[in-house]
């Protein structure tokens, strides 16, 4: 049944005339004749007569107009889930990432974005990077967030590369350095990451190509730990800046680290489908953050 024929059905019947409903819906009076006389045809019994000049429904009609009035509702309805979808304003996007991401990366952008779609749920999963990349043939999240290197044999990555930083705790003597390098830090206690991220070979291949030894005393697995070891005066660390940044109240000074180490980590989806509206939206958000 044609939903137009429904709703020159219920225009006429709420106008009590061809002409005012012709007008309310920017039609031609004979437009909406002829499509009462059609919908007659499709129901097979007469959903009008005329009284005193006026169209006025049928016992049937009045019944079929309140089955009409419920199912146009739905489709108003369903128009404007649709709308909301398309929009990216209606759904639920599940996020995969590794710690530090869930920690220092994640949470903002996450509250804008829910901020801007009332309609959208979002549920975070923090793993390790490994665990991530494993999760997505299972149709587990719609986006993945982990440390790069990763398989890339079934998804579609974004690569993403941030300068870390050398932190230091508040009152330590290295805090007047505006670059802070091997020969400066060597010395010092440092609080290491984990082995199992990319961050720390690449501090002792730094070091080791300097000629100096770490004087490492705790290796933590997080650089939010990380963070709060320095801030507590364990030692110096190395961190990516925005753990820093969001770590900056506890009193921690950053500073630039001389060579270069760079994190880098990877935002990706399934090869075999697009994002769909929400992930996409989040992936330009995720950009505007890591590439602004």
């Amino acid at each position: 049944m044609d939903v137009k024929l429904l709703e020159a059905f219920r225009a006429v019947v709420d106008h009590r005339s061809v002409t005012a409903a012709a007008t309310a819906m920017g039609v031609t009076q004979p437009a909406v004749s002829t499509q009462i006389a059609r919908l007659e045809e499709v129901v097979g019994f007469p959903l009008f007569e005329r009284a005193g000049g006026r169209l006025k429904p049928t016992p049937e009609g009045v019944l079929f107009y309140a089955e009409a009035s419920r199912v146009l509702g739905e489709v108003d309805r369903l128009e404007a889930a649709t709308a909301q979808i398309r929009e990216g304003q209606s759904g639920r996007l599940v996020i995969a990432s590794h710690p530090s991401a869930a920690i220092s990366l994640l949470p903002p952008l996450v509250a804008s974005f829910v901020a801007e779609r009332p309609g959208v749920a979002v549920r975070m999963i923090s793993r390790h990077s490994d665990v991530v990349s494993q999760l997505l043939p299972s149709e587990s999240f719609d986006i993945g967030i982990a440390e790069l290197p990763i398989d890339e044999s079934q998804v579609e990555v974004r690569r993403y590369s941030m300068r870390c930083v050398a932190i230091l705790p508040p009152r330590h003597v290295l805090t007047s350095r505006r670059v802070l390098t091997p020969q400066l830090l060597a010395e010092h206690p440092v609080a290491m990451p984990a082995r199992s991220h990319q961050v720390p070979n690449r501090i002792r291949a730094i070091f080791g190509a300097a000629g100096f030894q770490l004087n490492g005393v705790i290796e933590a697995e997080f650089f939010a730990t990380l963070c709060g070891l320095v801030a507590a005066g364990a030692g110096w660390s190395i961190v990516d800046p925005l753990s820093a940044q969001n770590f900056a109240h506890l009193g921690l000074v950053a500073r630039p680290f001389e060579p270069a180490i760079t994190y880098d980590i990877g935002a990706f989806w399934r090869r075999d489908r697009e994002p769909s509206v929400l992930a996409a939206a989040f992936l330009e958000m995720l950009d505007n953050k890591l590439n602004g």
